[in-house]
């Protein structure tokens, strides 16, 4: 039964990303290269529409074998909001509070949801709070290949490890994820876009809030997998807003981002990043085992370390920098 709920999501995903990329081909929808941009050459854009479809594939075929409604319905109407803005943006520029403001609405569904299906109210607030959060964590740490699907699929797969409660709903994240990465990765034929960056982003956060009451004052394991995203993304949205910058504009600034300007490339950036968050994931496994007193500190030194070596890198990277790599 796993087996034939892992492949749904993994056809699905593949086959709507197959189709997104025929469709953006014929509407021209490209990413154009530019000094905001990590990328040569124009490409396809809108190919996480795969990933969307085949969660949203997952919640018809829950409804059909008699889950309760309430809580998909919350989820699903939250996905359909976060997917939906991100579609429309990948097809014409949208102002940012606008999708932010469907973001947060997406986190009211989901945290009515969970509500309704029984969950406590302060959690409910989490996930609600958790939506914005992730999703646009997500979107700006998508800007190589690979990048963004695959730290989510590790985190998923983290999730399920570390809470079982959530395994049946983060392989399947996980998996639509797997199946999206042979067009993105090693070479992107398609990116992700706003909707797929979005899915993922939100998919995270949903099981996130899943996953934290069942682990309890153990939860904050949860923040292991998520690591690399979160340190880069607030420590360069930190420094931009710092510095009196437009911090919601696209930039090329976060720490992946130097390391391509720097002359690596894409797969050994990406590749790296995963290592990265393996090793949290490990970490994450180990402090499960160990005594309560001392996970609540791995974490906090694991973010604090992760944040000192952020800062250094990226100074080493910044350009103009002596000590910047060569490629």
């Amino acid at each position: 039964m796993l087996a034939a709920w892992l492949g749904l999501h993994a056809l699905v995903s593949a086959l709507a990303t197959w189709a997104a990329l025929a469709y953006a081909r014929r509407r021209q929808l490209f990413d154009q290269p530019g000094e905001r941009r990590s990328h040569s050459v124009p490409t396809p854009r809108g190919g996480g529409i795969g990933i969307a479809c085949a969660l949203l594939a997952g919640c018809v075929l829950l409804a059909a074998t008699g889950k309760p409604l309430a809580p998909l319905a919350g989820y699903a109407l939250g996905l359909v909001l976060v997917a939906g803005i991100g579609w429309v943006d990948d097809h014409r520029p949208l102002s940012p509070w606008l999708r932010l403001a469907v973001q947060c609405l997406a986190g009211v569904a989901l945290g009515w949801g969970m509500l309704a299906g029984g969950t406590p109210w302060g959690w409910a607030l989490l996930g609600a709070a958790l939506v914005p959060i992730l999703v646009n964590v997500w979107n700006f740490m998508d800007g190589i290949d690979g990048l963004a699907a695959s730290q989510a699929m590790l985190a998923a797969a983290a999730f399920a490890w570390l809470a079982p409660g959530t395994a049946t709903a983060a392989l399947a994240l996980a998996v639509a994820s797997a199946a999206f990465l042979p067009f993105n990765f090693p070479r992107a034929r398609i990116f992700l876009g706003d909707v797929g960056s979005g899915t993922l982003g939100y998919g995270l956060a949903a099981l996130a809030a899943a996953a934290a009451p069942e682990l309890g004052g153990e939860g904050a394991l949860l923040l292991l997998p998520l690591s690399a995203f979160l340190v880069d993304a607030s420590m360069t949205l930190a420094s931009r807003a710092l510095r009196g910058e437009r911090w919601w504009e696209p930039h090329v600034t976060h720490l992946y981002q130097r390391w391509v300007q720097s002359g690596r490339s894409h797969v050994f950036v990406t590749m790296l990043y995963a290592s990265f968050s393996i090793v949290a994931i490990i970490l994450a496994a180990f402090l499960d085992n160990a005594a309560s007193s001392l996970r609540g500190e791995g974490v906090a030194l694991w973010v604090a370390v992760t944040a000192v070596a952020w800062a250094v890198l990226r100074r080493s990277l910044a350009p103009g920098n002596p000590s910047r790599e060569d490629a």
